[in-house]
């Protein structure tokens, strides 16, 4: 098992802050929307940067998307941000209606995804975005698993034309992926080779599928890690290649497992390749107010439950 190492722990929604301030620099035509949530989105350097392409719209989620629509049409690329469950479940009539449908310029930007935005409860911890984004026509899901890679996925989607869903959270996580990497959008990125099993995660999963890695290395099982960071598009060479090889493979997400990842993965391997498959991922229920590191735990998203999951699957083969 290959050893991974951080210096630092970070959240993800800063990597977003400092992204989209480099995106800005690189691109006159880069904009920014907030709605009332500047603080927790990290947009405070863009703002302060670039007052006159910075747009705070107050609490009216539905309207930023309407307006964000319009700005694409005179050339600019504009990036929303908000929380997560606002960023979907609040405004989809308007992103299906004027942007996915019109395939607008939109970046889509969602911060505090998931079990991990902690004691605000089920009302604010989204676990259905994924799928609901996922199911637009045309639309791109991203879902970065650290600091670095949030930062390198801001700017690349910047640099994409077309609506892009980009998720990221309020926890801080391992800092591990390279500063200087240059983020592909579709690409996987392989962190373990190995012959006994696959675990595709991504996310703030990833670094937990690495810390079980090196659980089921312990044991004498060598685990193939992939980090999807892309949920759409799929890169399914990849997943095919890694589950022809390895013959079974986990899945690992901070989602409801029922449209995120692990629902992708088994209608690509039904498709194609038929193989066991288990998935980390919450099991169809709304989370609760709570510490995040409980949470994970009681709701089955920890290292610890990815191993049980890959000798389950295993034993399946």
């Amino acid at each position: 098992m290959k050893k991974f190492t951080f210096t630092e722990k970070l959240d993800t929604r800063s990597g977003f802050g400092v992204g989209l301030v480099e995106a800005a620099k690189q691109n006159s035509d880069v904009v920014a929307l907030c709605a009332d949530l500047t603080g927790s989105l990290k947009m405070d350097a863009f703002a302060k940067e670039f007052p006159e392409r910075f747009f705070q719209v107050g609490i009216a989620e539905a309207n930023m998307m309407g307006l964000a629509a319009g700005m694409t049409i005179g050339g600019k690329i504009p990036f929303t941000g908000t929380f997560a469950n606002f960023s979907t479940g609040r405004v989809y009539d308007q992103i299906r209606q004027s942007i996915a449908y019109s395939n607008k310029n939109v970046k889509i930007a969602a911060s505090h995804a998931g079990l991990t935005l902690g004691e605000d409860g089920a009302t604010h911890q989204i676990l259905e975005d994924l799928g609901l984004m996922k199911m637009l026509p045309g639309m791109v899901v991203i879902n970065p698993c650290d600091f670095n890679q949030t930062k390198a996925a801001t700017i690349a989607v910047a640099k994409y034309d077309g609506p892009v869903y980009l998720r990221f959270g309020r926890p801080t996580v391992p800092n591990f992926t390279p500063a200087d990497q240059v983020f592909e959008i579709g690409k996987a990125v392989m962190l373990n080779e190995g012959t006994d099993v696959t675990i595709i995660a991504t996310g703030h999963l990833v670094w937990e599928a690495i810390l079980a890695g090196e659980i089921l290395a312990e044991k004498g099982i060598n685990a193939e890690i992939i980090n999807i960071h892309t949920i759409k598009p799929l890169d399914e060479q990849a997943v095919l290649k890694s589950v022809a090889k390895t013959g079974c493979v986990v899945t690992a997400e901070e989602h409801n497992y029922i449209g995120g990842l692990g629902e992708s993965i088994a209608s690509l391997l039904g498709r194609n390749n038929p193989k066991p498959i288990e998935m980390v991922a919450v099991q169809d229920t709304f989370g609760e107010s709570g510490i995040p590191d409980q949470l994970m735990k009681k709701y089955g998203l920890t290292a610890a439950d990815i191993v049980l999951k890959a000798e389950k699957v295993i034993s399946r083969k």
